[in-house]
C-alpha cells in the first residue's frame, strides 16, 4: 500500500509541475497576445492620421488648383483658353532661346 501511495504522490507532484508550467506557457502566450493587439491598435491610428493628412492636403491641394484657375482666368466664362496660354508661354521660351543664341553668337565675335 505504501508503495502505491508513492507512486501516486510522484503522479501528483509531476501534474502539478506540468500544471505550472503550462500555466507559465499561457501567461507568455497572454502577453504576446496582448502585446500584439497594442500594436494593431498603434497602426491603426497612425493609418487614421495618414488618411487624414492626405484627405487635408488633396483638400488643400484642389482649392490652390482651382484659385490658380481662377488667376489665370481659365476658370468660368469669358476666360481665356488653355491653348492661348501654351502658345503663350511656348512662344516665352522660344523667345529666350533666340536671345540666349544670339548674345552667344555676339559674345563668340567679340572675343575674337
Amino acid at each position: 500500500m505504501s508503495s502505491s501511495r508513492t507512486t501516486e504522490d510522484t503522479y501528483e507532484a509531476q501534474n502539478d509541475q506540468r500544471l505550472d508550467e503550462l500555466h507559465s506557457k499561457i501567461r507568455t502566450l497572454r502577453g504576446v497576445t496582448t502585446d500584439i493587439y497594442d500594436d494593431a491598435e498603434r497602426q491603426h491610428l497612425t493609418l487614421d492620421d495618414t488618411g487624414n493628412a492626405f484627405s487635408s492636403l488633396s483638400t488643400s491641394l484642389s482649392q490652390s488648383s482651382r484659385r490658380a484657375a481662377q488667376a489665370f482666368g481659365l476658370s468660368g466664362a469669358g476666360g481665356v483658353r488653355q491653348m492661348r496660354i501654351i502658345l503663350y508661354i511656348v512662344g516665352s521660351l522660344l523667345a529666350f532661346w533666340l536671345v540666349w543664341k544670339t548674345k552667344e553668337i555676339w559674345w563668340v565675335s567679340e572675343s575674337a
